[in-house]
């Protein structure tokens, strides 16, 4: 029997009509394909005429199933359109709270570090203070800072012996604290060289290229005989090197702390020009845009290049930029340079300017070195020999190299006092001249800053000539030279050598002071320097 002609019943045209126009995927399907497609409908047209009825209306239904699913894009049905409507609606609801639950988050998570950092900075800040006020009050010469670093160190390991935990989770604590020491600390350093004119306006010019030829020469040959000693030392003890432990690294700087620090500096400078003494006296109200500058500078000297940085370092920049504030507002004001830069650095706690505020955390960053000491602890136990050896034999050859030099060249005795401690850092080489009589702290500070510069332009270059390969030798070597400025330009494209530039770099201090308190020691420099 021959199969009868399929025959589309009238009811269901409407249906097939309609889906013309959106081209169902049957249709579109090669001939094959929808001959298989629709062989169940024509299977039913043999039997009876009902069974063609009924394929007809199969065939409407699939056609209206394939209409909703190329409108929907999906294997399902056509959903109520209200339906859609309010699904829709609850997604996006529910995508706005979560967003506004992730803001809230990330705000509170700020406003929680914030906190954190303000509170171990500050408990660092006023345990300096009070120590300093202790060691007045007693009359004792020793740095307050130094002793409080010793305590620290010595609390740690003490915890680290008995209660491990109570060690990590005591460093974890102060963490932000130390981050924003290291990641400021050139700043500390500063305010000497903004005022370096007024240490430098009532020396002579020859006394000026003496002192010159002191931090010149005086840091090629300190880094020579730290580096040798460290050599020489290394190849009796043969300790193998060991990978030091990881270091936290501060973030870098935002163009939101760029715009925020500058947005601070105008108005405090207009405020200032138009109120001289709006905050009470002419430091205070000087102290914003003073430190703004200085800010900037920094920020403005570490984005530059580091081919421009060997030549530019960023704390020359920072020193320009706040003289350069110092010099505008002079101008416009008709005060001149020199009284700014007097409200710059006033060394009156009472009436700080922003040098004061600056070389304020210079205690803070003496007691950090606690726990920079104890996070290398696994590592100075095992290079002690090298280390404190070179720390000890180079501090020993910087104090008196430069005592002797200076009364060789003829330099005045209370220059060369000032000069004494130039490769030992700001804080310590302050608390060292205190112990004598006559010495220019101002000078002193100065002379630290510049011998620092030298090493972080030229150290690396000199490492080279001089053949020094071991990340021991040149960290200990660039640390005992040039102290901070020195370390931090070295680590910061040598990190192995890191670790040992942080110890050097505190133990070359902590042993200077030592040694320095000791009246003996005094005695035989000042014979000395005559």
């Amino acid at each position: 029997m021959s199969p009868l002609p399929l025959h589309t019943s009238p009811s269901t045209m409407p249906a097939t009509s309609s889906i013309s126009a959106f081209s169902t995927p049957s249709l579109l399907l090669p001939n094959r394909h929808r001959s298989s497609l629709f062989t169940p409908c024509l299977k039913l047209t043999r039997i009876s005429s009902k069974s063609l009825v009924a394929s007809s209306c199969r065939n409407a239904a699939f056609s209206e199933k394939s209409r909703s699913n190329l409108i929907t894009g999906s294997n399902f049905p056509l959903s109520d359109p209200n339906k859609s409507h309010q699904k829709k609606t609850a997604v996006v609801k529910s995508a706005g709270s979560e967003g506004g639950l992730t803001s809230a988050t990330t705000l509170q998570s700020t406003a929680l570090n914030v906190l954190h950092l303000a509170v171990s900075l500050g408990i660092i800040v006023a345990v300096d203070k009070l120590l300093k006020q202790a060691f007045v009050a007693a009359a004792i010469k020793f740095p307050s800072a130094l002793f409080g670093m010793f305590c620290i160190f010595t609390i740690l390991i003490a915890l680290d012996s008995t209660v491990p935990a109570a060690a990590t989770g005591l460093v974890n604590f102060f963490q932000p604290a130390l981050l924003f020491i290291q990641r400021w600390l050139p700043l500390f350093y500063v305010p000497s060289l903004v005022v370096l004119p007024l240490a430098v306006k009532d020396i002579p010019a020859a006394s000026g290229l003496k002192i010159v030829y002191i931090i010149a020469g005086g840091w090629l040959a300190s880094l020579s005989v730290a580096g040798f000693a460290a050599i020489a030392v290394r190849k009796l003890v043969n300790t193998e090197m060991i990978p030091a432990e990881p270091m936290a690294k501060p973030s870098p700087f935002s163009s939101l702390e760029l715009w925020a620090w500058s947005g601070v500096f105008l108005v405090s400078f207009v405020s200032a020009f138009l109120y001289p003494t709006i905050l009470g006296t002419n430091a205070r109200t000087c102290l914003p845009f003073l430190l703004a500058s200085t800010v900037l500078g920094y920020i403005f000297g570490s984005g530059l290049p580091t081919g421009v940085k060997k030549v530019f370092h960023p704390i020359i920049c920072c020193s320009l930029a706040a003289d350069l504030a110092a010099y505008a507002y002079g101008y416009v004001s008709k005060s001149g340079l020199d009284p700014v830069l007097g409200y710059y650095l006033t060394k009156v706690s009472s009436n700080p300017g922003a040098g004061d505020i600056l070389m304020g955390f210079l205690g803070s960053v003496i007691l950090s070195f606690a726990f920079s000491m104890f996070q290398q602890r696994k590592l100075v136990k095992r290079h002690a020999a090298e280390i404190l050896s070179s720390v000890i034999l180079s501090t020993l050859f910087s104090l008196y190299s430069t005592a002797f030099i200076g009364r060789l060249i003829g330099l005045e005795p209370s220059l060369t006092l000032s000069v004494l401690p130039r490769c030992i850092t700001v804080a310590l080489a302050l608390s060292i001249v205190s112990f004598f009589e006559g010495a220019n702290s101002s000078l002193t500070a100065a002379v630290v800053v510049v011998t620092g510069l030298v090493g972080a332009n030229f150290a690396q270059t000199v490492l080279d000539k001089l053949g020094f390969r071991d990340p021991i030798a040149r960290g200990i070597a660039t640390a005992s030279s040039a102290h901070g400025l020195g370390t931090a330009a070295l680590s910061a494209k040598e990190p192995e050598a890191l670790p040992f530039c942080a110890i050097a770099y505190a133990l070359t201090g902590i042993f200077g002071s030592v040694i320095c308190s000791v009246p003996a020691v005094r005695q035989s420099l000042l014979a000395i320097i005559g």
